[in-house]
């Protein structure tokens, strides 16, 4: 078989790298395309991954926009000269692509908000999957699994922490830091929202700096630290998941990196205008698991952050609820390998069920963050 995979974002490289390994084992023939973003290509690089590059666009709707002409008239002509049996992706390139050169597609979708891209997209798929925390019915072809697309790197059956990147990183064994994340807001799904300022970056760094290391991971690059009292993340971004899993706490105004945090046993905060009444199922329900916050109003961050990282009990009771969270969940990489073989028709697969026929009770009963 040949599989073709779309990676657009840094997230997608860590979503299908395990699949991609695991089916080239197998023999068959991968190929991945890439969309120069970020560090995209830097992940493919240190996975060994075999890849194309089919465009470029930096954190800027603009640059987007501009591009994607340009974008799916490489992407098409690169599909067709690999001529893959399937393809996956998560949205209009893999979908339309697959459309063009009528070759069945499977997309993986976990952002309720994309509501454009979900239009333009499913009709043209095979197979949709999302997570059963997904709160929207994408059609007659949307079927769920249990867990979160992260569960395809960061499940304990794929995933140990490396404690050696505390060397790396020049912070002591017991040294406790904080890592400040910051998003571009460059994405179509973006428009309109917005996150943590530079002014309130600074401040963040000024009433946490007494308690703690600070790193700031910045995706648009445009906060200076000169003169700060914090310092950049500056380790390759593979290694971003063992500084997670190290962290006291990950505060955030993206959306992976909490998800990813929650997986790992790392208290976050989140702040963006995404949070509120219609926010996304999976931030809800890591929540209600009581492993993240959802904080609408930055002025509750620091009080918030403070009063975890002064809590001793902090690792201990994460690991704890991390650990039951997972207790159920899938091997999200596992079965992405299940449905390659199945050519995209997963409705006979014991890993999935469709939207409609979905239990929401499944979810354990929410504990509440900061109680047991």
């Amino acid at each position: 078989m040949r599989y073709l995979f779309f990676t657009n974002t840094p997230a997608h490289v860590h979503l299908y790298k395990h699949a991609v390994r695991s089916l080239r084992a197998d023999g068959h023939e991968v190929l991945v395309l890439a969309r120069e973003y970020t560090c995209t290509t830097d992940l493919l690089e240190w996975y060994d991954l075999p890849y194309e590059v089919y465009g470029y666009c930096d954190t800027s709707k603009h640059s987007l926009l501009s591009r994607l002409p340009a974008h799916y008239l490489r992407a098409i002509r690169q599909a067709r000269r690999f001529d893959p049996d399937l393809i996956f992706g998560m949205g209009g390139y893999a979908a339309h692509t697959g459309a063009v050169t009528r070759t069945p597609t499977v997309l993986l979708i976990d952002s309720e908000p994309a509501s454009f891209d979900h239009t333009i997209s499913t009709p043209f798929a095979r197979a949709v999957l999302t997570p059963n925390t997904f709160q929207k019915d994408l059609g007659e072809n949307h079927y769920v699994f249990s867990g979160l697309k992260e569960c395809a790197y960061l499940h304990p059956e794929i995933y140990e922490p490396n404690r050696s990147v505390r060397d790396r990183l020049g912070v002591g064994p017991d040294e406790p830091y904080v890592v400040l994340r910051l998003n571009a807001f460059g994405s179509q799904h973006d428009v309109g929202k917005a996150g943590i300022t530079h002014e309130q970056c600074y401040q963040l760094i000024d009433r946490l700096s007494d308690d703690t290391t600070i790193l700031v991971s910045d995706e648009g690059k445009n906060v200076n630290l000169e003169g700060v009292p914090a310092r950049s993340f500056d380790l390759h971004p593979a290694l971003m998941h063992d500084v997670l899993a190290e962290a006291r706490l990950l505060i955030a105004d993206t959306q992976t990196m909490v998800t990813e945090a929650a997986l790992l046993g790392t208290p976050a905060i989140r702040s963006n205008s995404f949070v509120g009444d219609a926010d996304m199922g999976n931030f809800i329900e890591l929540e209600n698991q009581g492993l993240i916050h959802n904080i609408a109003q930055f002025s509750d961050i620091v009080d918030v952050s403070t009063t975890l990282l002064h809590d001793d009990s902090i690792d201990e009771e994460w690991t704890r609820r991390r650990n039951d969270f997972l207790s159920d969940k899938t091997n999200l990489t596992e079965l992405l390998v299940d449905v390659a073989m199945a050519h995209g028709h997963v409705g006979d697969l014991e890993a999935v069920r469709q939207f409609s026929q979905r239990m929401p009770s499944e979810s354990k009963p929410p504990v509440g963050v900061g109680s047991d």
